[in-house]
């Protein structure tokens, strides 16, 4: 009976034993199950801006239904563009505008390339203030095989007979000259930009962005012999000088002789 009694107590503290080891168990794997606490997510400040809602090409009129708003980071949205804070009517504002220049879908509408057209064709709204659209007559032979796209610049060349030495020599005498330097190609017939990735235009007309100088030049060079366009590279875009590839820095005429139908080639400067 005394064995009894005194087997108790170690019972009691084996069964405490095994209680608080469950317990803590417990504890531990429902702390377990419980995600980590999730950090606060700092809150990015962010603008309305006016989009292009479709591509709108170059001399397009633009309406209502091809701009949209949308949200954009404030950090990096430009003072140029439109914001819905400042200006929420602006969708009907700019409404009936002429692109001078091509959006694509999402890019942020900029007023510096949109024109109120006032009336005026598309032509007239897209020419940047004293400048003339003068349109000229090309051929694949004169117009770089049918490479000059519009937005290129090319060189305008002149070639014709020379009169004053044709007296002298008593023979024919062909110069060719550049008389204009990195003109902008406006358009190519009635294309005003490129389409579905095409690549070549055959085209009869070219029409160049000019000065009134220079329109004058083009007026009359093309009642003095055939005009050829010569296409330029687009990293000369920018250049104010037309590089002489002979270093002279003089302008150099290619003079074809003809006498008694034999043809002979000499250059005059």
């Amino acid at each position: 009976m005394s064995k009894v009694k005194r087997m108790k107590p170690a019972r009691i503290i084996i069964l405490l034993i095994a209680l608080v080891a469950g317990g803590i168990a417990a504890l531990l794997a429902s702390r377990s199950d419980q995600p980590p606490p999730v950090a606060p997510v700092a809150q990015m400040e962010t603008v309305d801006v006016l989009v292009a809602a479709t591509d709108i090409g170059l001399g397009t009129s633009v309406a209502g239904p091809e701009l949209r708003w949308q949200t954009w980071p404030a950090a990096v949205a430009s003072p140029t563009f439109v914001r819905k804070s400042d200006r929420p009517d602006a969708i009907q504002q700019l409404a009936g505008s002429i692109a001078r220049a091509p959006f694509t879908a999402g890019e942020p509408i900029r007023e510096t390339k949109l024109i109120k057209a006032k009336g005026s064709g598309y032509m007239a709204a897209i020419l940047p203030a004293g400048m003339r659209a003068v349109s000229t007559e090309i051929s694949p032979e004169t117009g770089a095989g049918g490479f000059i796209l519009p937005n290129d610049h090319v060189d305008v060349l002149l070639s014709r007979r020379d009169k004053e030495a044709e007296k002298a020599a008593n023979v024919d005498v062909h110069v060719s000259e550049t008389i204009l330097t990195n003109i902008r190609v406006l358009a190519i017939d009635q294309m005003v930009e490129e389409k579905n990735g095409q690549r070549v235009v055959v085209g009869k007309t070219a029409t160049l962005e000019l000065a009134p100088s220079q329109a004058e030049t083009l007026g009359r060079a093309r009642q003095m012999g055939t005009l050829s366009l010569a296409l330029r590279s687009i990293v000369d875009f920018d250049s104010k000088e037309v590089a002489n590839d002979e270093g002279s820095g003089g302008r150099r005429n290619s003079i074809n002789v003809v006498r008694f139908g034999v043809a002979t080639t000499t250059t005059s400067k």
